[in-house]
Order: C-alpha cells, then structure tokens, then sequence
C-alpha cells in the first residue's frame, strides 16, 4: 500500500471571469522507500500540489490519502494531528524562529511533539552529514541563507515523520550540498522506509531520484 495517494485532484482559484485552474486531475502516489521527485518550471502548480499534499489547502476535488486514511475527509484537528506525526515539512521559506538558537529550535519541537523524535545520537548524525554541527548555538540571523535551508532540513526530519515532502530544498545550495541533499533524502527513504517527495525545478537531484514526474500547467506526467 502506497504511504501517500492523490487521486483525482483538481485545483480552482477564483470564479467566473477570474477563474484559474491551477490542477488538472492529479494522480499520484509515493510508496515507503522510494525519492519521488515532481520537476516542473515556477508556476507550474508544484508548491499547490505540494501544499495540497501536506493538508494545507483542501483540493476543489478530489482526496488524499495517508497511510490508508483519507485526510481531507478528516476535521482540522484530526488533520493537524495526522501532519504532526506523519509529515514533515521541508520548505522554501525555512520558518526559523528568529528568537531561537539552532539548538533550541529542536527543543520547540520536542515541546510540541514529546515522543517519536529521532534519538540524540541520530540526530548528531543528521547535522553532521549536512555540516551543521557547529551551529547549534548560532540565531538563524548569524546563518548564511544555505546554511538556514541546511538547519530547515534537519528540522524536519527531526520528528521521524513517515512522509517527508520537499519544495525546493536545494534552492540555495551550491553542487556539493546538493548532492549531499540528495544522498541524505535518499538515505532516509531507503533506509528508513519513508516516502519521500520532493517538487523542484532542480534538475542536479534527477540523479538521486527513484521515480520522476513532470509537472506543466497543472498537469502531472509520470516520466518513463
């Protein structure tokens, strides 16, 4: 059974005159222990189909399914839930709270989510395979741009989520920390057993990728 599922998915913004379609009946699933990545140019509707993913936006039409339960049938409670213990977030703009050090902004998620994070040692694994282990007491304000995306990245994996989906997480990132990126998100696929999807216009992670898709106008194509 596939971990995640969109069947169906039609996206509209506005009506009459200002009517835009912006999805046109999107099909899609990403099995545990595989990279999907969906290649598209900007405005192609990748961030909608991804923001759709993660249960920030309900489609006009269609569902999506995690780990055999339909998300959008569920209320906004339940469907937080779900996205704090199935999703995690890896995202263009990085969402670091200013006022934290890199360090503690872990400890915020151990606040909210207490149990299931990824152990101390994995952790460390985790930081010093993207570089970042000596900036656990930096503000996000003393980072590089690319060092911000690097701190995002752990972040999100820091909870363990069974789905990982990605909006341009290499958009900041010179060749070698891409492919590290890449390597890491793959890594964490296979040997952990998540789905992972990433939407990108990046085309130095098609190397790290189990399955590709293209999205133009609205339209998903899965790439033979």
């Amino acid at each position: 059974m596939s971990s995640f599922a969109v069947q169906h998915v039609n996206q509209v913004f506005g009506t009459g005159t200002a009517r835009v379609q912006v999805l046109h009946d999107v099909n899609f699933e990403a099995e545990p222990g595989t990279l999907s990545l969906i290649m598209g140019p900007s405005g192609s509707g990748k961030s909608t189909f991804l923001t759709i993913a993660g249960g920030l936006l309900t489609p006009t039409s269609g569902t999506v399914t995690v780990n055999g339960v339909r998300y959008t049938d569920r209320a906004k409670k339940a469907k937080d839930a779900l996205r704090l213990s199935e999703i995690g977030f890896i995202l263009q703009a990085y969402h670091l709270l200013p006022y934290l050090t890199v360090a503690d902004q872990f400890k915020l998620v151990d606040k909210v989510k207490p149990k299931g994070n990824l152990t101390p040692a994995a952790l460390q694994n985790v930081l010093a395979t993207l570089g970042i282990q000596d900036l656990l007491h930096k503000y996000p304000a003393e980072l590089s741009g690319g060092q911000q995306q690097r701190v995002a990245i752990a972040r999100a994996l820091y909870p363990d989520p069974a789905i990982i989906l990605a909006d341009e997480p290499t958009a900041a990132l010179d060749g070698s920390r891409v492919k590290v990126v890449g390597a890491l998100l793959r890594d964490l696929a296979i040997r952990h057993h998540k789905a992972v999807v990433v939407v990108t216009h990046d085309s130095r992670l098609v190397d790290s990728a189990d399955v590709l898709y293209q999205m133009q106008d609205g339209v998903l194509t899965k790439q033979n």
